[in-house]
């Protein structure tokens, strides 16, 4: 559903009966039924948060061991996922049907819904790890739990985390001196009058030194992942509500990026890794 943009269960098996494709992928025989929409439904309550952040995981290791990894550079960003409901009447900062979800920043605004805590590794562009949360909740919050997860993934595989970048909304001094090395600007409230530290300013124009400037210009790479999630993989979407069925509905998305990697790699072609077109046509 996510790979070919399909909206609703509806639509899916109506899909299933009539797209040969479809079926041999999903172990269909000629005259077999297709699955109904309960039994898509349950399926992807079954599976649930747990289960998909372990495949994602294990796959995520296995690709970083084939790539040869010895060491990794993480980004880190929050993105906004929208909730499937209006505002309560009553309380305007919480959902009306969707009693978790939380008026918070999306751009330049806020709205309604919750947050995807990503980091992804900023050459290969693959998950390290992922939470959710509701909107309101600021990033500093999960950082450290972000981190210690990315820290598990990469343990696993005897990969090292070489640095860390992200914006300032991250700036902290607990997540700063739990890594080797921070690529994170300061925020302007934070050591005025020093000049010698990395700040971006509001036109995202990069001041301070040489080598953290450079590495700075790797986090965009987060950037092309959030809009690939939304536009490729259907994230933009959501027909769930709850946190947790939220965030089963994202692993989703985050999983058909990493199998995109996967099958780039198993047919030879690296410079697909990274293209959700090719696969989806």
């Amino acid at each position: 559903m996510k790979m070919k943009a399909v909206r609703s269960l509806r639509e899916m098996t109506r899909l299933l009966d009539s797209d040969s494709r479809l079926r041999k992928l999903c172990l269909i025989k000629k005259k077999e039924t297709a699955y109904s929409r309960s039994v898509l439904s349950r399926f992807s309550v079954k599976v649930g948060e747990d289960k998909l952040t372990k495949i994602i995981e294990e796959k995520v290791a296995k690709l970083l061991k084939q790539k040869g990894a010895k060491e990794v550079d993480a980004v880190f960003d929050a993105s906004f996922i929208k909730a499937w409901s209006t505002r309560d009447p009553i309380d305007n900062q919480t959902g009306y049907s969707d009693k978790e979800a939380r008026v918070g920043r999306t751009g330049r605004s806020y709205a309604l819904g919750y947050k995807l805590h990503l980091s992804i590794d900023s050459k290969t562009m693959l998950p390290l790890s992922s939470m959710f949360a509701s909107a309101n909740q600021n990033e500093k919050k999960h950082s450290l739990t972000l981190l210690e997860k990315a820290k598990q993934v990469l343990k696993s595989d005897g990969v090292k985390m070489r640095s860390l970048i992200t914006d300032s909304q991250y700036s902290d001094r607990k997540i700063r001196i739990a890594v080797d090395r921070a690529v994170i600007p300061y925020q302007s409230n934070q050591k005025p009058g020093v000049r010698d530290v990395l700040r971006v300013d509001k036109k995202f124009r990069a001041y301070g030194p040489e080598d953290e400037k450079k590495e700075y210009r790797k986090r965009p790479q987060i950037e092309a992942v959030n809009s690939f999630l939304k536009t490729q993989y259907g994230m933009v979407v959501n027909k769930v509500r709850g946190l947790r069925q939220v965030a089963s509905y994202a692993l989703f998305s985050i999983l058909c990026l990493v199998l995109n990697r996967e099958a780039a790699e198993k047919i030879g072609r690296s410079d697909k890794a990274v293209s959700p077109t090719y696969f989806n046509t």
